[in-house]
């Protein structure tokens, strides 16, 4: 489900993000919208898409999530609407490839967080996805590339 996790250091990437707190069961239908809305914002502006688009896990818990769905750009974005500037932090993290469709995130991310603590880590609480390829890359969800990163405490 997922390859060996590595711990690699990541640099900032500046982003154009929708900042969403909702409750969990509601993340689908607020996704997409958002992806939609923040990649028009940077194509209209031409700084954008630069890589890949992500979800950035502020808090998760008791059935609520707070988190930026962002596209990162090679230009400050004009904020506009619901888009800000935002970024992908420079820190330490573990990191690894989860391949499948996305209703496997999540048990992808179970098993990723039992590597990290069995080997000694300590994860912060924050944590992001990078969608590398997707239902636009073919239907064969099995092809379905997402990169997991949890940054790391010490």
């Amino acid at each position: 489900m997922i390859d060996k996790p590595q711990i690699t250091q990541t640099k900032a990437q500046p982003a154009a993000v929708i900042r969403l707190a909702i409750p969990f069961v509601d993340m689908r239908k607020h996704v997409g919208p958002a992806i939609g809305e923040v990649l028009a914002h940077v194509k209209a502006q031409g700084i954008g898409p630069a890589s890949a688009w992500h979800i950035y896990v502020h808090k998760l818990g008791g059935g609520q999530i707070d988190f930026e769905v962002g596209v990162p750009v090679t230009d400050p974005v004009k904020p506009a609407g619901r888009i800000q500037a935002g970024s992908l932090p420079a820190t330490k993290v573990a990191r690894t490839i989860y391949h499948g469709p996305y209703e496997g995130i999540a048990a992808a991310w179970t098993e990723f967080s039992e590597w990290i603590t069995k080997n000694g880590h300590k994860p912060g609480e924050a944590q992001w996805d990078v969608y590398l390829s997707g239902p636009e890359s073919g239907s064969d969800s099995s092809k379905w590339r997402t990169q997991l990163n949890k940054p790391l405490l010490g």
